[in-house]
């Protein structure tokens, strides 16, 4: 019986699976995020090995490479390894299992050697619930542990499938939350809703949608040249900038400098071709710098990447949520991105990638938003079907000479050449064209101003 248990045993571990994926995470970037992502300490056998992870996803989160060295120096830290078996058998990881391309395969054995523990933990505990129950509690030690096999064989492990209970008692609680939210505006905040989400940057689009949610996708369309950067950079102001919320910008056409000279436009108020030129005065200059001194304080990370693929923005986008804690991210623009494969038609690459998007942002709780071309005619370039996938959909329509000449709508604002159309709004209204103004030489944005009578 001793020597059969011990079989057991070593089928419920894999050691060298573990020490694998220890040292992928030690040798590369992308394997550490992989391991960040995929597993937690408990799904390591070996005490020590939980340790390293431990260890290696903290340097990490720190923006500390994790290399042997910054290990041991964590380590000695914290007083941990602090046994010589301890350090020789970091050594060994770091020296003998350095192959990190297949550190998803290694990944998988862990968490199989992981989910086979459970079991072997499950049929313990119910063969004892077995042995100590009365005849009369059969049936529902079956159906307890009829429920305790599914959550283990059908869901993840942060998976939970909601009951009519649990989900009426969640209903009520936000019901009531949102109830008594609105009853204090009104008391003490003279009836201004505050966001649910991320500024917008435009407070009729904050009205109607209540800010950018942590999950939600949002897709902003436009033709060639009528603003999809400067929109992106208007929301990254509103966001990293007023509110000091971490975004990540990913930006697939332009260079640093290109970007960086589009905030010093932006922030000073001053047109973005004197700045280019450098044909600034002394004041202008100061007002300049006064803006890259707000942008240097501000929760604004970009990345320019012109060879950008779907896989690559998930490996960014999890490294900077572990380490920067970021709240939105831009993409700028699908179109530019790689295709997975040249074996699906246009449509199906930019379907396949938008939907990619969207499950990194509930994955990671975030916003996403992605930047799209518009045809002519305001239809979306490629695939109408990413409108499914997307929980707010934005156009920016120019507004022609003649529509402002004979609407009488429009008679009422200062200055107004742009829609912000909400094409689709999944938590509120749809179909409604805002009224904004487009500063191309600034390359700001804002709600258009009403003429006060």
């Amino acid at each position: 019986m001793a020597i059969q248990r011990s079989l057991v045993e070593e089928r419920l571990y894999d050691l060298e699976s573990e020490r694998r994926v220890l040292s992928a995470m030690l040798h590369s970037e992308d394997a550490c995020i992989a391991g960040y992502d995929a597993l937690r300490a408990e799904d390591f056998y070996s005490h020590k090995h939980r340790s390293i992870f431990e260890l290696v996803c903290s340097l990490y989160e720190q923006e500390v490479r994790p290399t042997y060295v910054e290990l041991l120096k964590e380590a000695h830290k914290l007083q941990l390894f602090t046994d010589p078996r301890d350090i020789e058998e970091l050594q060994y990881i770091v020296e003998h299992f350095i192959d990190d391309e297949n550190v998803h395969y290694w990944i998988k054995r862990v968490k199989d050697k992981t989910r086979l523990r459970k079991f072997e933990n499950f049929l313990r505990q119910n063969y004892q619930r077995l042995m100590e129950s009365e005849l009369d509690d059969i049936e529902q030690v079956l159906l307890q542990a009829e429920e305790e096999l599914t959550n283990l064989t059908a869901l993840e492990i942060d998976d939970k499938v909601d009951s009519p209970f649990d989900l009426a008692n969640l209903g009520y609680d936000e019901v009531e939350r949102r109830f008594l939210r609105y009853k204090e505006i009104k008391e003490q905040h003279k009836g201004v809703l505050p966001l649910d989400g991320l500024d917008t940057g435009f407070d009729t689009l904050n009205h109607l949608t209540m800010g950018y949610k942590s999950g939600d996708l949002v897709i902003v369309g436009a033709q060639t040249g009528h603003g999809k950067t400067a929109f992106a950079l208007h929301t990254a102001q509103a966001v990293a900038v007023e509110n000091r919320y971490n975004v990540l910008y990913l930006n697939t056409e332009m260079s640093r400098v290109q970007i960086a000279l589009r905030w010093g436009s932006m922030l000073s108020n001053i047109e973005h071709d004197l700045i280019r030129r450098g044909e600034l005065t002394e004041a202008q200059l100061s007002r300049v710098l006064q803006g890259y001194s707000r942008l240097r304080e501000s929760g604004f990370y970009s990345y320019p990447c012109p060879n950008l693929t779907p896989e690559k923005t998930i490996s960014i986008a999890r490294k900077f949520k572990i380490q920067h804690d970021i709240k939105l991210m831009i993409l700028d623009y699908v179109g530019r991105m790689d295709k997975i494969t040249n074996n699906l038609a246009e449509w199906q690459v930019l379907e396949q990638i938008v939907k990619t998007q969207k499950m990194l942002a509930q994955n990671l709780d975030i916003a996403v938003m992605c930047l799209v071309q518009l045809n002519e005619d305001g239809t979306l370039q490629g695939a109408r079907r990413m409108k499914n996938e997307c929980d707010l959909m934005l156009k920016l329509l120019p507004i022609s000479r003649e529509e402002l000449e004979e609407n009488e709508e429009l008679k009422k604002y200062k200055r107004v050449n742009y829609y912000l159309y909400i094409d689709k709004n999944r938590d509120g209204i749809g179909g409604v064209g805002l009224p904004i103004y487009f500063d191309k030489a600034r390359q700001t944005m804002r709600d258009a101003e009403r003429i006060s009578l």
